[in-house]
């Protein structure tokens, strides 16, 4: 079996281990009272304050949260989307990031592929990984925004065929030697190459977000990792056992996960209360829940072989610092990252 890439190694450590991260932006712009501040400044709806984005991105990374995750949302769509996602351009962002934290993964939850070019994500992802010292992980989708294809020159019926060989134009790209794309009539004679190489030999794991308009199938097959949306325990069980019989003996990608097929990895909103003994009741992609009932339920999930579960904070009225530490100290407990960043393999 390979050995893991270096991020996903601290994301999915060991079967039925679960690790902990957290979605950027670290804000409770969504919450009631901030909501009431916001329309009575005038301010719009989930357009977060970003002055504090530095010094809670380290103080997760100092707590010990396995990850940081950005959205990629390039228009902010208050009609048809509302809340105007991590805001900051998503590459830009993980190099500031990558300057800041040590140890966490930096992660996109997820680059919409079929809108971009596939040779500048290789190039951008590739950089991150560099200066994180290998800590990159790059989920991709294939985009549910219609309005956002024509505005950028592409077909939003042909995004499923367009991620296909955007993933493979990603893995050519980091593969070692000269770059080959046949289908664009370029071999290796030319001797391009897309530079810097990512730390490991084997290149950046990639996550498929969703189906990304293919086959559960061809994800097991192309993708290091599932990054799917929640759901509850029962539906989670049905989705979990499909995913280990397709990557159980799955052998392809930069490395199967140590849980004994590669890892599926899922967000989820979370309203923690102030009260830890308050039940779990579910909430839009998520839970509204105290600490025990949370601590419950996921370990239930780490039991049905979740591997990470990453928390999106936005909906709490209380102080993002707060729920932090409070996180940090009587959850993480239970769901440990590794505590070091594991050591990447040089590139030749």
């Amino acid at each position: 079996m390979p050995t893991p890439h270096p991020s996903l190694a601290r994301l999915a450590p060991a079967a039925g281990r679960l690790t902990l991260g957290l979605e950027l932006p670290l804000d409770n712009d969504w919450g009631v009272e901030r909501g009431r501040a916001d329309r009575a400044a005038g301010r719009p709806f989930g357009v977060p304050d970003l002055t504090a984005q530095t010094r809670l991105a380290r103080l997760a990374d100092r707590l010990g949260f396995a990850a940081l995750w950005l959205r990629d949302v390039p228009l902010y769509d208050p009609v048809a989307f509302g809340d105007a996602g991590s805001v900051f351009e998503t590459f830009t962002h993980l190099g500031h990031l990558a300057a800041v934290t040590e140890n966490v993964v930096l992660a996109t939850g997820a680059i919409v592929l079929p809108l971009r070019e596939p040779l500048l994500i290789a190039k951008a992802a590739a950089t991150v990984d560099v200066l994180s010292g290998g800590r990159m992980l790059l989920g991709l989708a294939s985009g549910d925004r219609p309005v956002e294809y024509p505005l950028f020159g592409r077909d939003f019926d042909g995004r499923g065929t367009a991620f296909r060989e955007g993933v493979e134009t990603l893995r050519a790209a980091w593969r070692p030697g000269p770059l080959q794309l046949p289908g664009l009539g370029l071999d290796a004679h030319r001797q391009l190459e897309v530079l810097p190489r990512p730390v490991a030999p084997a290149g950046i794991p990639i996550a498929v977000a969703g189906g990304a308009q293919q086959t559960p199938a061809w994800i097991a097959e192309h993708a290091d990792a599932s990054l799917n949306y929640p759901r509850d325990l029962g539906a989670l069980r049905l989705r979990l056992r499909e995913w280990r019989e397709l990557t159980g003996g799955a052998a392809g990608g930069t490395g199967v996960g140590t849980n004994g097929g590669k890892p599926y990895l899922t967000p989820m909103v979370l309203g923690l209360q102030g009260d830890p003994a308050a039940p779990a009741r579910p909430i839009r992609l998520g839970l509204s829940t105290g600490r025990e009932a949370l601590i419950e339920h996921l370990g239930r999930m780490a039991e049905l072989g979740v591997s990470h579960v990453s928390f999106n904070l936005r909906p709490n009225d209380r102080p993002v610092e707060e729920l932090l530490h409070e996180l940090a100290e009587y959850v993480l407990p239970h769901f440990p990252a590794p505590t070091a960043p594991v050591p990447p393999t040089p590139h030749p």
